[in-house]
């Protein structure tokens, strides 16, 4: 069973508190389901243990000065930017039951996302020694996880109908000259809320199917305190 929580629009520190407190409870056996958070946030660059000092040219004073937080985080992978109209979906997964290898766990979710962007009409697949999604050369989404004694956090970004004029502020992923684009760039199409209810839909049923679950949305995770 695949526990579904679509959170809406939430600041990224309080996802953050959440997913280490679904790990803390998924480690301990009070949380028996595997959980998928997905969430859109307000503006906010994100700094993964790979982040180098070149993928950052604005220090993280002046990015929020533009109204951009900035977090250093205990995920894989360099600094990307999340904002409103891209679907972020955190995995707590424990992999002891499903396969302990992390490269397994990478590739599974570009699976996914693969699947949810072929179901849109979007041809996507990986980009040979980088981590994540591509279209025709440009980046559509982002991979970037952690694992702790095989329960997983943090996980994908995919952009479906945000602003990309936010990805000048960084180096995306550390990758120079990397050209950014979505899911409505892609289909040229402008109707936000219908592409992100479809893309959240795709999204969903692609990750029941690569990882062998099957998705129950239920509102309102029981809290721990």
């Amino acid at each position: 069973m695949l526990r579904i929580e679509d959170l809406g629009r939430r600041p990224y520190a309080e996802v953050l508190e959440l997913q280490r407190d679904l790990r803390r409870r998924r480690l301990a056996g009070d949380l028996a389901e595997d959980v998928l958070l997905l969430v859109e946030h307000p503006p906010v660059v994100t700094m993964g243990r790979g982040t180098r000092p070149s993928s950052l040219p604005i220090p993280p004073a002046g990015l929020e000065r533009r109204g951009v937080e900035v977090f250093e985080v205990e995920r894989g992978g360099d600094v990307t930017f999340h904002g409103p109209g891209q679907l972020v979906g955190y995995p707590i997964l424990d992999l002891r039951e499903h396969r302990q290898d992390l490269h397994w766990y990478l590739r599974s979710l570009e699976d996914v996302l693969i699947q949810a962007l072929g179901g849109m009409d979007i041809e996507a697949g990986r980009n040979p020694g980088r981590t994540g999604v591509w279209t025709s050369g440009r980046k559509i989404a982002s991979i970037g996880v952690h694992v702790k004694q095989w329960v997983t956090l943090h996980g994908f970004a995919l952009n479906v109908t945000n602003d990309l004029d936010p990805f000048d502020l960084i180096v995306p992923c550390g990758i120079p000259q990397v050209v950014m684009t979505s899911v409505a760039e892609e289909l040229l199409r402008a109707d936000s809320e219908s592409l992100m209810t479809e893309a959240r839909a795709r999204v969903v049923a692609a990750f029941g199917n690569v990882f062998g679950l099957t998705a129950e949305p239920r509102p309102g995770l029981p809290s721990s305190t």
